[in-house]
């Protein structure tokens, strides 16, 4: 049974963990981890361009419909990857994702708008607006996730650590084999 002197312990290591983790991220680190983020918003990008065509372009189903439906299924892929891989989070799974929904819900009903507007009224082609559209949404959404949603949990999940020094060994024993 563990005591409260022990609960206090642990949680106080658990700080001290994530303190020494923000520190670990140097400068080659951040531009690795923003490389990630990079690559999985392109490829939640494709998806989301993929559904918006199909919906828009193929099915005829009005644009801020199909932008939406495209905008949910990538944020959904990106969050993700992005927590498992990017970020190497460890965080409240719920917590981490209803900061999300915070970031999205006013995104979602402001892009919404200035698409439709855009669209519409300044005749823009639909694709277009999406595409600027996206562009905003990847600077801000990484900023909102690296300095909002993961900021205390970066680098905390245990088993891709314990994957990664495991990975070192390996690699350190065929250094030393050769």
């Amino acid at each position: 049974m563990e005591t409260n002197e022990s609960k206090q312990l642990t949680k106080s290591y658990s700080k001290k963990e994530t303190v020494i983790n923000k520190q670990k991220q140097n400068a080659k680190q951040n531009f690795i981890q923003f490389l990630k983020f990079l690559g999985f918003s392109c490829s939640a990008g494709v998806i989301q361009l993929g559904l918006n065509a199909l919906l828009y372009e193929v099915i005829h189903i009005d644009y801020w419909i199909s932008y939406l439906v495209g905008l949910v299924a990538s944020v959904v892929w990106n969050f993700t990857f992005n927590r498992k891989f990017t970020f190497k989070s460890a965080n409240n799974i719920p917590l981490a994702m209803t900061l999300v929904i915070v970031y999205y819900v006013p995104f979602t009903i402001f892009s919404t708008m200035w698409s439709h507007a855009l669209e519409q009224n300044a005749g823009w082609e639909g694709m277009l607006v999406t595409a600027f559209t996206m562009v905003i949404n990847f600077v801000t959404e990484f900023l909102w996730d690296r300095f909002v949603v993961f900021r205390k949990s970066i680098n905390t999940n245990v088993k891709d650590k314990e994957n990664e020094n495991t990975e070192k060994s390996v690699i350190e024993s065929e250094n030393e084999i050769a």
